[in-house]
């Protein structure tokens, strides 16, 4: 038996790769983090059948919350309760219709839930991991910034300083859905910058993936979008599975399990396209940036690690 942590599983392709990754590796005791009570249900629901599941409550707009949540995993995993800790998934991500939602630490919650909460339990976690172990953070094409990948519905990233992404009215017209969409896409570059950071400083065997769904129309991503938006997004832009330009909920569930059980080989530091390892976007490889998104990162949560 193993463990494998999993945020944003209660939906989407998270609820679906969560389905997948029990009924093909019976050996897994799957811990979802989610929000309040549904944590429970949603353990439950994944638990029929015979599977091991549990859960953890945890606000990802919260690094407290974060840290608590680690922190039980952590204390569990130390006393037995849970097997050798093998793999963290971190698929929950949001994307917002401005870029000046606080979370109850003052950041940026796009910047907050897309890049901090993941970094947080990956260096609460780290010293738990037992080799061979991976790590997969889902991320988006929207980071290329061209139409081809994001089919003029996302801006592309807009890069600055990570202290700045980290706080709010960090775009122009900060309260605008155009802004919310920009911090979306440059949390995404911004994750892929800490992947290569951490295949560079995880000891080995801790390997760490960046996995990029494709376009998946019918998620609950903009669920915080005007009501027009949303009703394209869940009824209109579904279509799009029949042609190349978008990835089915179930097929993106299914190749998110691929990279986490190992199916998909990838190299740490690896960026996989939907089932192949790719090249990210070339804005995507900078060293300089990947150094300032680590240590931005490190200083903010230096105090939830004491």
């Amino acid at each position: 038996m193993h463990t494998i942590v999993m945020t944003g599983a209660s939906r989407g392709i998270g609820r679906i790769a969560a389905e997948q990754i029990l009924r093909r590796s019976p050996d897994v005791h799957l811990v979802v983090v989610a929000r309040g009570t549904s944590g429970a249900q949603l353990s439950e629901e994944l638990s029929a059948g015979g599977h091991k599941v549990s859960s953890v409550s945890a606000d990802l707009a919260s690094l407290e919350s974060v840290r608590t949540a680690a922190t039980e995993i952590r204390d569990r995993l130390a006393g037995g309760d849970l097997p050798p800790l093998r793999g963290f998934v971190g698929n929950a991500g949001i994307q917002y219709t401005n870029a000046l939602t606080a979370g109850p630490d003052g950041l940026e919650s796009t910047f907050a839930i897309n890049v901090l909460a993941n970094h947080l339990f990956v260096r609460l976690l780290e010293d738990r991991f037992t080799a061979p172990a991976r790590i997969v953070i889902t991320v988006s094409d929207t980071h290329f910034g061209d139409f081809r990948h994001n089919l003029g519905m996302v801006p592309g990233p807009v890069w600055q300083s990570s202290d700045v992404l980290a706080r709010i009215g960090a775009f122009p017209q900060s309260d605008t859905a155009t802004a919310g969409r920009t911090a979306y896409s440059t949390s995404k570059l911004a994750a892929i910058y800490l992947v290569h950071e951490y295949a560079r400083r995880l000891p080995t065997g801790i390997d760490a993936v960046a996995y990029n769904p494709g376009f998946v129309p019918g998620t609950d991503l903009a669920r915080n979008a005007d009501p027009v938006s949303r009703f394209v997004m869940r009824r209109v832009l579904p279509t799009m599975i029949l042609t190349p330009l978008a990835t089915s909920r179930r097929a993106a569930g299914r190749l998110l399990a691929d990279v986490v059980l190992g199916t998909t080989e990838a190299p740490t530091g690896s960026y996989v396209d939907r089932q192949h390892v790719a090249r990210s976007s070339k804005e995507s490889y900078d060293p300089q940036r990947e150094a300032e998104v680590w240590d931005t990162a490190e200083r903010v949560i230096a105090e939830y690690v004491d």
